[in-house]
């Protein structure tokens, strides 16, 4: 009895010890767990505050003009980068950021997906703008079924039928989101458009995202520099050719502090959201993170529902239901895919990319 006892009390001193370690590194579960979930939890607050930052932005009847707040949003982006490279040189024991000069041959090699990069976040934007927050996630849904096609089209990659499968509940879902949301007399064709057009745009991000990775150095803020400084210049004649230079001088906040330090803390968070994703994936893995994304996403539904009092009908939260169900079991697909031994198992980028979303924008998400 009492070797039983002894035998309960030291595993329970081991467990609340941690001496049980796996890393090899002297990380106890409970701290392993508790960062884990702080990661997690910080992926979630700053990925839902910027879609609810943005919208509230876009919707302002009195500035009509989204390519404005984007293009402002990605210099604050290339601001950011140079105050993290200078802290980097200041501490660099605290912050490692690599050191980036402008090469404008590496500008050029980066531009193609530039064009991609600012066509995915105005149109995620015009989305936003036109359908609001909670029907985004089925408004923006189709990355996934993007991604199988242009995938095929382009990389000539074949899907397994069970991938094709958790596509077409995908499908499902989107439409029978967007016929409850006509039902309701709030469905908007053009955010539908725009998030269609949106999600095409996520798809083609990543694959030029991974053409494009040899010119930087296969670093991801290099990449974010150069993507954001390009399409600073990209938007200067957008904003021009749709007139919203008129709006902007016809805008009565123009020199409010309020509205520009919500216009900086959008960009502060659309910059965040980049590190906080390869945080969460660097200390989970691309099938958690993917998870942790879809679950991010039904939430922030539930969110804007309640934030809005909203009365949504049982198929609508089915469509939501569906997308969410489709887009997990995907990730659940690829991940069993990429454990069986296969000739590819050698391309470690080409299997990231099956798990990825691909929409870790400057604004995306």
């Amino acid at each position: 009895m009492n070797r039983t006892q002894l035998k309960r009390s030291s595993i329970l001193r081991m467990a609340l010890a941690g001496s049980e370690t796996m890393d090899g590194h002297g990380e106890t579960f409970i701290f392993r767990a508790v960062r884990i979930g702080a990661v997690v939890a910080l992926y979630w607050f700053i990925s839902i505050t910027m879609v609810f930052l943005n919208n509230y932005l876009l919707d302002n009847r009195d500035l009509d003009a989204p390519l404005f707040v984007t293009f402002y949003q990605c210099l604050v982006t290339v601001g950011l980068c140079w105050l993290m490279q200078l802290l980097s040189k200041l501490c660099p024991g605290l912050i490692d950021f690599p050191s980036v000069k402008l090469d404008l041959k590496t500008s050029r090699e980066v531009l193609p997906l530039s064009i991609v990069f600012i066509s995915m976040i105005t149109f995620n934007n015009l989305c936003l703008k036109h359908v609001g927050v909670a029907f985004y996630t089925v408004g923006r849904s189709l990355s996934t079924v993007f991604n199988v096609l242009l995938s095929y089209v382009i990389l000539k990659q074949t899907t397994s039928y069970q991938a094709i499968v958790c596509c077409g509940i995908i499908l499902g879902g989107f439409w029978l989101g967007v016929d409850q949301e006509g039902v309701a007399g709030s469905l908007s064709w053009s955010g539908v458009f725009f998030g269609v057009v949106a999600s095409a745009c996520v798809s083609l991000n990543a694959i030029y995202t991974k053409k494009v990775m040899p010119a930087v150095d296969g670093n991801i803020w290099k990449l974010s520099y150069y993507n954001n400084i390009n399409a600073c210049v990209l938007f200067l004649p957008l904003i021009l050719l749709f007139g919203e230079l008129g709006h902007l001088a016809r805008f009565s906040l123009l020199t409010d502090f309020r509205f520009w330090g919500m216009m900086t803390l959008g960009g502060v968070f659309g910059f965040a959201i980049g590190y906080v994703t390869g945080l969460q994936i660097k200390y989970t893995s691309p099938l958690t993170h993917n998870v942790s994304g879809t679950a991010k996403a039904c939430a922030q539904t539930v969110i804007a529902v309640v934030y809005n009092s909203s009365s949504k009908s049982l198929l609508w939260w089915t469509s939501n239901l569906l997308v969410l169900c489709g887009s997990s079991a995907y990730t659940w697909v690829k991940s069993l895919e990429m454990k069986k031994p296969s000739p590819h198992r050698d391309l470690p980028d080409s299997a990231k990319e099956k798990l990825l979303p691909g929409e870790k924008g400057s604004l995306g998400v």
